[in-house]
């Protein structure tokens, strides 16, 4: 009798390029194929590790001498909104939700546009058109929602205003990529996503929603470490986050470990015991 043996991951390291967070920083990012009958198990087990996922890939940060950007996420039941949080919940409260399977639409490859033209027309993502887009909302081998955002209009009926696309974890909601109507920028609308996603999990039981990187010292990403009950994943574990200026941008190239460490380090799901536990 033969038998078959699951094929463990093999990662990889992509080239050195500038780092869009930190000026004069190189990024180096260490990914892995997302594919296969085992996707959703790996997906969830690399996220509770700092990956993150786009398209068919996961990937983590792992620079040469920087260690900076740390995957954040909040735990929905120790969650509380600030005072502008709450504004801003009663500033957006019109909007009605509509989740949808992730298949691309016209409509929201508008607003998309939209939204790069005038917050990243020099982005990564700057020159990204139709299929490029579609890719981004349709290649996926896990659960994956497209969650819509609609302005109700008595005249014109709803009009899109905001969509994320989330991937729904075991654990909890990944926010894999937002944007919204740039000409609402006032109503703190990447926000309001963020906030609306914590009830969607705490009415699912799920503990935690995911929010990408967030990197210390670059103004792109400050938003996310005004949310209470945020953790960051630093040196092997999750970290509540207390005082942002306690986790300093400038590492040491000594205390980054290598990336074959990196790699043996990393926890794999174990596909033989039942339900992949």
């Amino acid at each position: 009798m033969r038998h078959t043996l699951p094929i463990a991951p093999q990662f990889y390291v992509t080239a050195p390029q500038p780092c869009p967070y930190l000026e004069g920083r190189i990024e180096r990012k260490l990914f892995t194929a997302l594919q296969g009958e085992q996707a959703e198990l790996l997906n969830d087990t690399l996220s509770k590790q700092g990956f993150r996922r786009s398209q068919n890939v996961l990937y983590r940060p792992s620079c040469a001498d920087c260690s900076a950007c740390l995957s954040a996420r909040i735990r929905v039941a120790d969650f509380t909104p600030s005072r502008s949080q709450r504004r801003v919940l009663k500033r957006n409260a019109d909007l009605l939700r509509r989740p949808t399977s992730p298949w691309a639409t016209e409509d929201q490859f508008n607003l998309f546009r939209r939204y790069l033209d005038h917050r990243h027309a020099t982005g990564g993502m700057a020159d990204m058109d139709l299929f490029e887009f579609a890719a981004m909302v349709e290649e996926t081998p896990v659960r994956s929602r497209l969650i819509e955002y609609l302005t109700p209009d008595p005249e014109l009926g709803s009009a899109l205003t905001a969509v994320c696309l989330t991937d729904i974890l075991d654990d909890g909601l990944s926010m894999v990529y937002s944007f919204f109507d740039p000409e609402r920028e006032g109503d703190s609308l990447g926000t309001y996503i963020i906030l609306d996603h914590i009830e969607i999990a705490r009415n699912l039981g799920l503990p935690y929603v995911y929010l990408g990187y967030w990197v210390p010292g670059s103004p792109k990403m400050g938003y996310k470490a005004k949310f209470d009950a945020l953790e960051v994943y630093a040196r092997g574990c999750w970290r509540p986050m207390r005082d942002p200026a306690d986790f300093d941008a400038d590492m040491h190239p000594l205390s980054i470990a290598p990336i074959a460490e990196q790699v043996a380090r990393i926890v794999l799901p174990d596909s033989r015991a039942p339900n992949g536990i």
